[in-house]
């Protein structure tokens, strides 16, 4: 099984605070460690979903994908996040 370090602030399933898969957090580094076949299940729309799933194409009514550490992520957005407030 082969494992994948993800920068946190990677807009994928295994990155978000409401996907309930099986990873690992270091949240010093702002990593996420994940197996690469691994899968869980979103806790917003109750559906399974891939870990590596890219969410930057879906509309918020179809994913409300949020940051593992929501405090620190307003002082760095990701390139392509929306304005804040909009």
């Amino acid at each position: 099984m082969k494992k994948l370090i993800l920068p946190a602030e990677a807009k994928v399933c295994a990155t978000c605070s409401y996907w309930d898969g099986e990873r690992r957090v270091d949240t010093e580094l702002r990593l996420v460690v994940i197996a690469d076949d691994c899968a869980g299940e979103c806790l917003v729309r109750g559906e399974d979903s891939h870990g590596l799933s890219d969410v930057r194409h879906q509309s918020r009514d179809d994913c409300t994908w949020e940051h593992l550490a929501p405090d620190a992520a307003g002082a760095d957005p990701s390139p392509g996040d929306p304005p804040a407030g909009g």
